[in-house]
C-alpha cells in the first residue's frame, strides 16, 4: 500500500500464520472496527485520541508565554515521553531548539545537566499519568526545579489525588490536565505529546491530519489483513519475537515508542510478542547470521526511510581499481544492503513486513502513530486481550513503594 509517501507491505505466508477462517475473522475484525468508530467520539474511551473532535485540555495561547524559552527539559517516564522522543528525534531538522530527555534514573546526567545549563533558562515539561511516577517524581527533585510561582515549568498529570498534583496545587505551577481515559502509550497525540511538539515549534494540525486513514479505504483493508495474521501469530505461539530492523536513525526513538505500545498492550495471558529493535547495517555483522540460519521462532519489521544523499565514493582519486563502491552514495549503499536481506527473507521463507517512509514531514509521522495504535488494539480483541490495562506493571510499582516506606 503506498500513500502519503507511506508504503506498508507484508510479507507473512500461511506457514507462519496457520488457517485462517477468514469470513469469520473478516467478520469479527469489521464487528471491532465498527465498535472503535463509534467509540472514537466518546471522550470517555482511549481511542477517542483519534478523533477529529478530539478536545485538548490546554489553549495554544496558553503556552505562548512558553514559546521564549529556546531550551526545554521532558521529564517523565514510558508512554509520557516515548512519544516525544519519536517526534523529536524523526523531525529533529525542523526544530530549532535545543530539547533534553530525561527517561531514566541517571544520577551523572542529572549532575551534568545541573552544572553545565543554567536552570532559569529552561522550559521543564514534567509529565506523569498517575502523579505518582518515581523515576519522573525523583528526576524532578532531585533536579531542585519545583519552587512556588516559578514560570519555566509545565506539569502534565491527571486531576485526581498524587503527590505531583499536591506539589503542583502547593506551588501555583501552570498545569494541564492528563485525561483520565488515555492510558500513557496511546497518549502520543493527546496533550501529552502535543504540547512538547508544539513547543517544539512544530504543527499539531499536521500531526493529527491524516491519523483516521487506516479507518477507509485500502488503509482499512490493509489493517483488516495485518491484524488478522498477527492475531493468527500469537495464537500459534510459534513466533514470540518482533524485530525491528531500522535502516534509519530518524526512527529509532518511534521504534521504542512502538516496543513499549507493543510490548504493554500485548503481554498478558501467556501471550505477547517481545519487540527489539536492531540498528542495522551495523547488526548485519553481529545478528544477522541468527536471523537467516537460528531459530524460526521471529518476525521481522523493515523500516526505512527514502533518503538523499550528495556525496559519493572516488576511488579514483586514492587508487586505479574498478570497485562496486565506487561512485555510489552513502544511501544507495544502504538500499543495496536492505534489498539484499528482503531478498534472502523471501529464499529462507522467513516472514516479515516493510515500514518505507517517503517523506519526513509530521503528517506522515503521525499517520504511522495512528496505524500502530490501531492495529495494536486490534490485534489485542482479536485475541481476548484486553489492550489498555497493565496489571504486571502496577504490581512492581506497589512492590516498590512497599520497600521504600
Amino acid at each position: 500500500m503506498k500513500k502519503n509517501k507511506l508504503y506498508l507491505k507484508n510479507y507473512i505466508s500461511k506457514n507462519n500464520f496457520g488457517q485462517i477462517n477468514l469470513n469469520k475473522q473478516n467478520r469479527k475484525i469489521s464487528n471491532i472496527i465498527s465498535g472503535l468508530n463509534k467509540d472514537l467520539n466518546n471522550s470517555r474511551k482511549t481511542i477517542n485520541v483519534l478523533s477529529k473532535n478530539f478536545k485538548f485540555n490546554f489553549q495554544v495561547k496558553d503556552l505562548s508565554r512558553f514559546k521564549k524559552f529556546k531550551k526545554i527539559a521532558l521529564i517523565g517516564m514510558g508512554g509520557s515521553i516515548l512519544g516525544s522522543e519519536a517526534i523529536y528525534n524523526f523531525l529533529s531538522k525542523k526544530i530549532k531548539k535545543k530539547i533534553y530527555f530525561f527517561n531514566n534514573l541517571d544520577n551523572e546526567k542529572l549532575l551534568n545537566f545541573k552544572k553545565e545549563i543554567k536552570l532559569r533558562d529552561v522550559l521543564f515539561l514534567i509529565i506523569s499519568k498517575s502523579g505518582d511516577t518515581v523515576e519522573t517524581l525523583t528526576n524532578s527533585l532531585i533536579l531542585n526545579i519545583l519552587k512556588k510561582n516559578k514560570k519555566n515549568i509545565i506539569i502534565i498529570t491527571e486531576k485526581k489525588n498524587s503527590l505531583l498534583l499536591s506539589i503542583t496545587k502547593k506551588l501555583k505551577l501552570f498545569f494541564i490536565e492528563h485525561k483520565q481515559s488515555i492510558g500513557g502509550r496511546y497518549s502520543v497525540l493527546s496533550e501529552v505529546g502535543m504540547v512538547p511538539a508544539h513547543l517544539m515549534g512544530l504543527s499539531i494540525n499536521a500531526l493529527r491530519a491524516n491519523i483516521l486513514d487506516f479507518f477507509r479505504g485500502n488503509d482499512k483493508l490493509f489493517l483488516q489483513n495485518s491484524a488478522i495474521k498477527l492475531a493468527n501469530i500469537l495464537k500459534l505461539k510459534k513466533i514470540n519475537n518482533l524485530v525491528f530492523i531500522n535502516y534509519s536513525p530518524n526512527l529509532e526513538k518511534f521504534l521504542f515508542w512502538c516496543q513499549q505500545l507493543i510490548a504493554e498492550s500485548l503481554g498478558k495471558k501467556g501471550k505477547g510478542f517481545l519487540p527489539i529493535i536492531s540498528n542495522v547495517p551495523k547488526d548485519h555483522h553481529s545478528l544477522l547470521q541468527l536471523y537467516l540460519d537460528g531459530p524460526k521462532d521471529k518476525l521481522f519489521y523493515v523500516f526505512s526511510l527514502d533518503e538523499k544523499s550528495k556525496d559519493k565514493i572516488n576511488l579514483g582519486k586514492i587508487i586505479n581499481h574498478r570497485s562496486y563502491l565506487n561512485k555510489k552514495t552513502l544511501n544507495q549503499i544502504k538500499l543495496s544492503q536492505k534489498k539484499a536481506l528482503i531478498k534472502a527473507f523471501v529464499k529462507e521463507n522467513i516472514p516479515f513486513r516493510e515500514f518505507r517512509i517517503g517523506k519526513v514531514d509530521e503528517k506522515v509521522l503521525g499517520k504511522l502513530f495512528a496505524y500502530f495504535i490501531i492495529e495494536t488494539i486490534v490485534v489485542g480483541k482479536l485475541v481476548n486481550i484486553n489492550p489498555f490495562d497493565q496489571p504486571a506493571v502496577e504490581q512492581v510499582k506497589v512492590y516498590t513503594k512497599k520497600l521504600l516506606n
